[in-house]
């Protein structure tokens, strides 16, 4: 059975905080850049979720509605491969569907697996970044 994905409450912040700090790829250069505050305007606005299975929390996403992108999407390096990726991006497809938004868009690194996560997933390569990110965007059909 898959992961169950719900939403994120602020009882979750720590353990996403420190799940964000745990992956092996798109690490942040700066760890200060994002704190455990930066997760409350999303959680806030019913824009984050977490995957649990019975391990506990193994993943989760967040979207900035109003810029229609992406903010996070990561999984536990321990449970990858087991569709909480999946799981957590149907998700929140769905529910940009619902918002009515049209296009997401999303950046990640060069040569990590989360680019080629989207790439399978259907998302569109649009173009670089400052930082050399790779900028994604995906339609999202009403």
């Amino acid at each position: 059975m898959g992961p169950t994905i719900r939403p994120a409450a602020v009882a979750d912040v720590a353990a996403m905080h420190r799940l964000r700090n745990k992956v092996r790829e798109n690490r942040l250069s700066n760890p200060r850049r994002i704190t455990e505050a930066s997760y409350l305007p999303y959680i806030a606005a019913g824009s984050a979720w977490v995957a649990e299975a019975e391990a506990g929390l193994v993943g989760f996403a967040a979207v900035d509605g109003p810029s229609k992108q992406v903010w996070a999407l990561f999984v536990d390096p321990d449970a990858e491969g087991g569709g909480v990726g999946r799981a957590l991006h149907h998700h929140m497809l769905r529910w940009a569907r619902e918002q009515g938004i049209g296009r997401l868009s999303l950046t990640t690194g060069d040569g990590t697996r989360a680019a080629e996560f989207y790439r399978r997933a259907g998302w569109k390569l649009t173009g670089l970044t400052a930082d050399g990110d790779l900028h994604f965007e995906m339609r999202i059909p009403g």
